[in-house]
């Protein structure tokens, strides 16, 4: 399954997944402070939606989230 989550509230615009039987099989964020973008999208690959979910909804950078809760809540759309 192919996700394109328009995020609220950080400097990422964007989130695109790519998720198959519950594994996240890529990851990519439009916008925002590319080294963390990448770097998260980079750990995230090949784990389980709910380990990802379970680690960074709550997270928060400003605004009352994060990229990483924006992901989870990206995540949680798709359960």
């Amino acid at each position: 399954m192919e996700l394109h989550y328009k995020t609220r509230g950080t400097c990422s615009y964007q989130i695109n997944l790519v998720v198959e039987d519950g594994v996240i099989r890529d990851a990519s964020f439009e916008g925002g402070c590319r080294g963390n973008t990448q770097g998260l999208a980079a750990l995230i690959k090949g784990m389980k939606v709910e380990d990802v979910i379970s680690r960074c909804e709550g997270i928060q950078c400003r605004n009352g989230t994060s990229c990483p809760d924006q992901l989870a809540q990206a995540l949680k759309s798709i359960q």
